[in-house]
């Protein structure tokens, strides 16, 4: 018998997990296959696959493609699952919807009684929507760019919302940061759930957790509605504990682990080890400023000034957590730019890696040769704790500390 023809359509799809998922589920082969909107009714009509996964931006278009609708999708009015049947027709179904329920019993927020927001107006937000209003919500109300209820007029008009759902693709790598509503203008908040998934915080999850919210992406949905996708494919069956697994293994494999500390508290040195360990690959990021820049810190330091060097410094940030699955070992400094505190959480399990003041190092080191050790740790030590998520003394071998952060993750 021939494997089942997987996959997922959309456009674009650079940024997907939905291979790495499925791959982990079952047997089949599954692929990703970007398609422009003149192409979806010659590949949907070709049969050249057994199941499909679909999203962005086809979640309706393929709706006239569908010879029947489960019962849930024709109620949310979209689809993302298709799976051909013995005569070749097409059943649409929705395991977002599924998905959606699974993400939010295991982030411990129950919509029941409360007011909730719905950025966008697209399929991802009929689902969510549906879903809401089947867990009992109070008020369902989307947000969208046009309309009575729109960004310019919800907190004159929504400031008693308890829970606020993102349903669009803003913020989505690579367009990391970006930003649809101000938070702390909505005081009744309590939870915040972003259906996007890359980066694993968006900037409205980033200010979520800095309000004290819950805080909640969208990785446990994709990986919960893969597995009733992977059902209604072949037939597999995935229980709960299955699931959180796989979230919890594509949360470490995908996300980067980047240390911040003082000059010379063993960043790169531990960070070697640790990449080592992990069969990953090391990013230190002053080692990539100077072969960028052709010179040395010190000689950048000379000729353009503390500000040249943080200018370079953000830059390189910038590209290197685009990227995943890397050990990241950051400048002592990069953290007095408000501007790189996002770019460090936003991807990454950032590490605040400690040492004795007296063991630090000076020599090739501007600032550290400049200002004081204990005033220079004395502007940086709440940025370093407000950054970090975990904090490690490296007080031993760079193996055992290594092993320790190990250990924590």
């Amino acid at each position: 018998m021939s494997r089942l023809r997987c996959g997922l359509i959309g456009r674009p799809l650079g940024h997907s997990y939905s291979p790495a998922i499925h791959g982990r589920l079952a047997d089949y082969d599954y692929r990703l296959i970007e398609l422009e909107a003149e192409e979806l009714g010659p590949f949907l009509r070709a049969g050249g696959f057994d199941g499909l996964n679909v999203t962005i931006p086809y979640k309706k278009a393929v709706l006239p493609y569908c010879a029947e609708l489960t019962p849930a999708a024709a109620r949310i009015g979209c689809v993302n699952t298709l799976v051909r049947r013995p005569d070749g027709t097409l059943l649409g179904h929705n395991t977002d919807y599924d998905g959606f329920l699974w993400l939010l019993r295991r982030a411990g927020i129950d919509p029941a009684g409360k007011k909730a927001l719905v950025l966008g107006s697209g399929g991802a937000s009929l689902t969510v929507q549906t879903a809401l209003r089947d867990l009992g919500a109070a008020e369902t109300v989307v947000i969208s760019r046009r309309g009575d209820n729109n960004y310019v007029n919800l907190y004159e008009h929504h400031a008693d919302a308890q829970l606020l759902v993102n349903a669009t693709p803003v913020g989505m790598a690579p367009k990391t940061g970006e930003r649809l509503v101000r938070l702390e203008a909505l005081p009744a908040l309590e939870a915040v759930v972003d259906v996007i998934y890359n980066p694993a915080r968006t900037g409205l999850l980033l200010d979520a957790q800095r309000l004290g919210l819950k805080a909640a992406n969208g990785l446990g949905m994709l990986v919960a509605q893969a597995a009733a996708s992977c059902e209604l494919f072949c037939g597999c069956r995935c229980g709960d504990e299955e699931i959180e697994a796989i979230r919890a293994a594509l949360a470490r494999e995908t996300q980067n682990v980047l240390l911040i500390g003082m000059p010379g508290c063993g960043k790169s040195t531990v960070g070697a080890v640790l990449a080592a360990e992990l069969g990953r690959e090391i990013c230190d990021l002053d080692a990539e400023i100077e072969k960028r820049a052709g010179c040395t810190i010190p000689e950048i330091f000379s000729a353009e000034g503390e500000e040249g060097f943080r200018r370079r410094e953000h830059e390189a940030l910038c590209d290197a957590v685009k990227r995943g699955g890397l050990v990241i070992a950051a400048g002592g400094g990069v953290v007095t730019r408000e501007e790189n505190i996002d770019l460090l959480r936003q991807n990454a399990r950032v590490v605040w890696l400690r040492r004795d003041l007296a063991l630090l190092p000076t020599a090739g080191r501007p600032l550290s040769q400049t200002i004081p050790l204990t005033e220079l740790y004395r502007r940086r030590e709440p940025l370093y704790r407000a950054a970090a998520d975990l904090t490690v003394e490296n007080d031993g071998t760079p193996e055992e500390t290594a092993a320790r952060i190990l250990e924590l993750l």
